[in-house]
């Protein structure tokens, strides 16, 4: 059986930070859901797309726990904006963020299931985005009058 603590850690170090996407297929299970398709390739895109966006992002690996085929990762990460993320053109800005996440394994010791959650939120902020709540007393003097 594999060592869970030590794949995710060489995840997290290969495939997260190193860009060494070999490391993927020998880590991931071919029916673990991604971005568009299962196995390696989905969830390198998904990678992908984060990484375009941040070439130098890094993760941190801040407490992780396993439990059996199960694993729980409290990461920090930061990186610079180079490229369009989301609706957010290259603004050059440095941002840093927390998240969490979650792993599964299967019988062959691969990962089997990837879930995610991190402060998206605090990311736009960082890269100057402004929330005007609907509503809100901007919105309404913006508004045209009828």
């Amino acid at each position: 059986m594999v060592n869970v603590d030590t794949a995710v850690r060489q995840f997290v170090a290969d495939v997260w930070n190193g860009n060494q996407e070999e490391t993927a297929y020998d880590l991931i299970a071919s029916d673990c859901p991604g971005l568009g398709e299962s196995g390696p390739r989905g969830v390198l895109a998904w990678h992908g797309e984060r990484r375009a966006a941040f070439p130098d992002l890094r993760y941190k690996i801040i407490d992780l726990l396993v439990d059996g085929e199960r694993a729980a990762i409290h990461w920090r990460a930061a990186g610079t904006q180079t490229g369009q993320f989301g609706p957010v053109p290259a603004t050059g800005e440095v941002v840093s963020y927390s998240g969490a996440t979650f792993l599964r394994f299967d019988g062959d010791g691969k990962i089997s299931d990837v879930w995610s959650v991190n402060e998206l939120f605090q990311v736009l902020q960082q890269l100057g985005v402004e929330f005007i709540p609907p509503g809100s007393a901007e919105e309404s003097a913006d508004s045209p009058t009828n």
